[in-house]
């Protein structure tokens, strides 16, 4: 019966089984780990997105002979001007527009208000805008869950702003040795394979670096274009804030389909409250945008490298939203890439012949 397999295999899953059994009662003797990979996973995490962005100008400048870590250091002082050319260009008129948003806040509701009243009195919207009573009601509904919503930030504003300073201080470093020495970390994790997996090993290394890669870059650079045509759009249709909303979308088409009707929404209220037409050309111009990006850049920077199923994205995203928060939301995509390279990589390398011969 020992010599069995099917009766090892079991014996295996009921002793992995009782591992993890055994490690939930001892769960405080990780706690410090959990607690260090919870403080180190975010900046890592955006270490390791600068990291992709960045390696590509340091490999160059390394064929120019010029040393990693200097040019990385080149690369800080670069970055620094461009941050300095920010404030300078770009950030007065970013400032202007927040300080305009928060002064004119507690007036919003009051313009939407006076927006919906007047479509109250037209004869074809009235049928779909609620009665008065019911809109004063939304609207108070919503006013306390924003009002609980600040309170709760302001009371945590403390740790929100210490851990941003953490992160803030944390991810030039991890950064600055990720790009220095990047290249040793492939070779100590592959000896830690046996001799004859290694190349196969390196192999599956080399995919999911080409893979996370490809995937950054081109997820930059589709924002970017993004990003650019909305704002032009938005100067065209007077939609006002334009600069603040696309900064919002820029960030918030991180990520995917999901992050593309979250930008939309602020976008379409404010154009409402200014009048329903910038509200309608607004929503135009994030269409024609999306769909210049969806059918004209996406296949062009993509091709066929980032083939997942749409449904499968959707997944990913309720599962990682689920389970880590908006982390897990930004990183649910490249996990999924990586576990996919590793798991084909594995069924070619050990089931493929059997499943032919069965």
């Amino acid at each position: 019966m020992m010599q069995s397999k099917y009766f090892r295999t079991c014996l295996g899953i009921i002793a992995l089984l009782l591992i993890i059994y055994l490690g939930s009662k001892v769960s405080f003797l990780f706690r410090p780990i959990v607690s260090m990979f919870n403080m180190l996973i975010f900046p890592v995490a955006i270490a390791g997105f600068f990291y992709y962005l960045l390696r590509p100008i340091v490999d160059y400048l390394e064929r120019r002979k010029i040393k990693r870590s200097i040019g990385v250091l080149m690369l800080y002082f670069v970055f620094a001007g461009l941050m300095a050319i920010f404030g300078i260009v770009v950030w007065p008129t970013l400032r202007e527009q927040i300080e305009n948003f928060i002064s004119h806040m507690p007036f919003l509701v009051e313009d939407m208000q006076d927006q919906l009243d007047q479509l109250q009195q037209a004869p074809y919207w009235s049928r779909f805008i609620p009665t008065e009573s019911e809109l004063a009601t939304s609207l108070t509904e919503y006013m306390n869950r924003i009002i609980n919503w600040v309170s709760n930030s302001v009371n945590h504003l403390v740790t929100v702003v210490s851990s941003v300073l953490v992160i803030i201080a944390t991810i030039p470093i991890i950064l600055y040795y990720m790009l220095k020495e990047g290249g040793k970390l492939p070779p100590k994790l592959l000896s830690v394979l046996p001799r004859r997996y290694r190349r196969d090993g390196q192999e599956v290394l080399v995919e999911i670096d080409g893979a996370l890669s490809s995937f950054i870059i081109g997820k930059v650079i589709l924002n970017l274009i993004l990003s650019l045509l909305m704002y032009i759009g938005f100067l065209i249709i007077g939609l006002p804030y334009s600069l603040l909303l696309t900064v919002v979308s820029f960030f918030l088409n991180f990520i995917p389909y999901i992050g593309a009707v979250l930008a939309s929404i602020p976008v379409v209220i404010i154009g409402f409250i200014e009048s329903p037409s910038i509200a309608i050309w607004s929503l135009v111009v994030i269409i024609i945008a999306q769909q210049i990006q969806d059918n004209i850049l996406t296949p062009v920077i993509y091709g066929k490298q980032l083939d997942i199923h749409p449904l499968t994205t959707i997944v990913l995203i309720l599962g990682g939203g689920d389970f880590f928060g908006i982390l897990g939301i930004l990183l649910a995509i490249p996990a999924y890439m990586i576990i996919k390279i590793i798991v084909v990589r594995i069924y070619e390398m050990f089931l493929a012949e059997k499943v032919d011969e069965l």
